[in-house]
């Protein structure tokens, strides 16, 4: 059991048998009255995100997660294929489930796969991650003085904001969490 305290952003709590994960979690405290901390817990399985308040006496049930490795083969339609590392089965997710992570995803990829009560729910992308550009519109010359940035295309068919010396072919690297250009290799 998780005290209200321990509750904190990442944390994965079990509400009506249900793992959700808590996205946002802010601690009020009101004059006369006692803290609050409120939250906004997405559902691992169906992706639904639900806002709850904790009282100071509550306490939340930590779910039980096991963390696997597993490799991304390919997607069919809006679902997305992977093999566990360890088992070798074959498991698939469903777009919803993936979320934004799907702009980095690409076949051949390791990610960390969250399984509740032994079935896979969510994966994690890993956080910093190379992809190609495939299109780049060239750079203006003069721009470069204000740190300007241009959008640019990836493998993936992800849009992102990248440095004017990018160009079409480079490798570069990405954060996976803010979705931001880091570096090119």
């Amino acid at each position: 059991m998780l005290n209200f305290n321990e509750i904190k952003l990442g944390s994965i709590v079990k509400i009506n048998n249900e793992p959700y994960t808590v996205v946002t979690s802010q601690h009020l405290k009101m004059g006369r009255g006692g803290a609050v901390l409120k939250t906004k817990l997405k559902n691992l399985l169906s992706g639904s995100v639900l806002e709850h308040t904790f009282k100071g006496s509550d306490k939340a049930e930590e779910a039980n997660i096991e963390r696997t490795k597993a490799d991304y083969l390919y997607n069919e339609g809006d679902d997305y294929h992977f093999m566990d590392q360890t088992s070798f089965e074959q498991f698939s997710l469903s777009k919803k489930i993936i979320g934004s992570q799907i702009n980095f995803l690409k076949e051949g990829t390791e990610v960390n796969v969250l399984n509740f009560e032994n079935k896979p729910v969510s994966i994690k992308l890993p956080i910093k991650i190379e992809l190609k550009v495939t299109s780049a519109p060239p750079g203006i010359k003069g721009d470069t003085a204000s740190g300007a940035t241009k959008q640019i295309e990836l493998e993936t068919g992800a849009f992102i904001s990248a440095p004017l010396f990018v160009n079409t072919d480079d490798t570069i690297r990405i954060n996976t969490e803010t979705g931001e250009y880091v570096e090119r290799v």
